[in-house]
């Protein structure tokens, strides 16, 4: 038997080039996560339960990068969490919330609370506008089966906005008329959207921030192989989401490449991120079936354990190296998913020809990740844990497969669960990445992504090379 050689980001460092690159600062980390997605920064957050929903994927989105909403949840939930996403900035909100003239204040206060919204457009039975109600009009109302056309501010004395609009014609609107919201009508009266003096503001306070067509911002959502996968990508993509994430352990299995190619015929336009596999044998047979992008990473997570429990793996740098091969060729872009360990491993992954690089660890324990901090020893920390891990595992098995108890003996986990430190703001987590990225570009002497590509030369390291990178022969304070 010839055994062929791993190696892992440990194993290897960048060479130092002659730079003509006068500060970091002039690098830029532009790149692509699919064919016709762009991003500022090449970092996604991944597909966890304890890394990305909503609030993780607005904060991604807003920094240049982009979040995927993991799946462990019912399709209902994670359909409104793309929706959060999809509604928290905009030039117009094209399906802003209404309630109709009849509707008791109490239910608009539920609905308030259920969507994080204080203003409805009151629209007919025929969908024509007949008012708005804001919360200065119910904020302190005492009677709350008060009906909503007693409290809004009727058609007749509203200002309002035809459909294509422009973004300085809706400035000069709000200056002159000293108001703060303007429906949107076409020329039946139909609702057609609605701009806010708040979705313009976010609109234009992230220049670099990942966003469609429309000014919304982008997201990605995951979706299994079997089951509900169908029902769950037809919603997904009803709510606007802008990539569907395949995700599955084996993205090499035969289940796992008939998912892809169902969705792919059911759904032409989409854009499909297949994975994760290891190998260019893998890279290609997804590629065949039509995905837009290819995640590369079997077991080299922090928290997982399939190399230790299954025996299966190959280490990501060459696993990276040798799927990049694959995809240039057919120029689909590769996601390097897991194994960064220290951020220069990051300018090694982009190095070796990734795309983007998928994070979980790095933005665990954000403000922005799920779950609250809790104390220990002093100390701030949340929990991580990985997708096959035996809590994960468990949770997923009673709460959206109503398995009984007795069930959880045969969980075989290829995860772990874990605390890690607080680190407050995710968006602080990507300043010092980024910065570390481009510093890295710079002493390879690439501007760009794909001068990177070109001008990337490794050296392979032992053990001591490794070491000798490190700290080492202090006491760090």
């Amino acid at each position: 038997m010839k055994l062929e050689q791993g190696l892992t980001y440990d194993d290897v460092l960048l060479v130092p080039q002659r730079s003509y690159i006068d500060h970091r600062s002039d690098v830029s980390t532009e790149t692509m996560l699919t064919k016709g997605i762009s991003l500022h920064i090449p970092f996604i957050s991944a597909n966890m339960d304890t890394v990305t929903e909503s609030q993780m994927a607005i904060a991604m989105a807003k920094e240049g990068g982009v979040g995927i909403i993991h799946r462990f949840m019912t399709i209902e939930e994670q359909v409104e969490e793309v929706i959060r996403v999809k509604r928290n900035v905009g030039f117009i909100l094209d399906a802003p919330y209404v309630v109709s003239p009849e509707t008791q204040l109490r239910k608009v206060i539920d609905l308030s609370k259920k969507y994080s919204v204080d203003s409805f457009v009151v629209v007919d039975s025929n969908k024509k506008v007949v008012g708005i109600l804001t919360k200065r009009d119910y904020l302190f109302e005492e009677q709350l089966d008060k009906k909503v056309y007693l409290c809004m501010t009727k058609r007749k004395d509203l200002i309002i906005g035809k459909e294509g609009i422009t973004l300085n014609q809706v400035k000069k609107i709000f200056m002159k008329y000293k108001v703060e919201k303007l429906p949107l009508i076409d020329d039946n009266n139909l609702l057609k959207g609605l701009i806010t003096a708040k979705s313009i503001v976010n609109y234009e306070k992230y220049p670099h921030s990942t966003k469609d067509e429309r000014g919304r911002y982008r997201v990605g959502a995951a979706v299994g192989v079997v089951n509900d996968f169908i029902q769950r990508s037809d919603a997904l993509l009803k709510a606007g989401v802008d990539a569907l994430v395949v995700d599955v352990a084996h993205g090499h299995n035969d289940v796992a490449l008939r998912a892809v190619s169902t969705l792919r015929k059911k759904y032409r336009d989409a854009k499909i991120i297949g994975g994760n596999v290891a190998t260019p044998e893998g890279t290609l047979d997804l590629i065949k079936r039509g995905v837009d992008a290819v995640k590369v990473g079997i077991g080299p997570g922090g928290l997982c354990t399939t190399r230790m429990v299954a025996g299966v793996g190959v280490p990501q740098f060459t696993a990276v190296t040798e799927c990049v091969a694959v995809g240039k060729k057919f120029n689909i872009p590769i996601i390097a998913d897991g194994g960064t360990n220290y951020p220069g491993d990051m300018t090694k992954a982009m190095a070796a020809g990734a795309s983007t690089l998928m994070l979980a660890g790095w933005f665990a324990g954000s403000d922005e990740s799920p779950g609250g901090v809790i104390m220990r020893k002093g100390m701030k920390y949340k929990v991580h844990r990985g997708s096959a891990s035996f809590l994960a595992t468990a949770d997923r098995k009673i709460k959206l497969e109503h398995s009984s108890e007795n069930t959880l003996n045969s969980i075989v986990p290829e995860g772990v669960e874990a605390l890690v430190p607080y680190k407050g703001k995710v968006a602080d987590v990507i300043y010092q990445l980024v910065g570390a990225l481009r510093s890295g570009m710079s002493y390879c002497n690439a501007k760009t992504i794909t001068e990177l590509w070109k001008k990337a030369r490794f050296v392979q390291i032992t053990d001591a090379g490794f070491r000798e990178s490190k700290s080492h022969n202090v006491s760090e304070i």
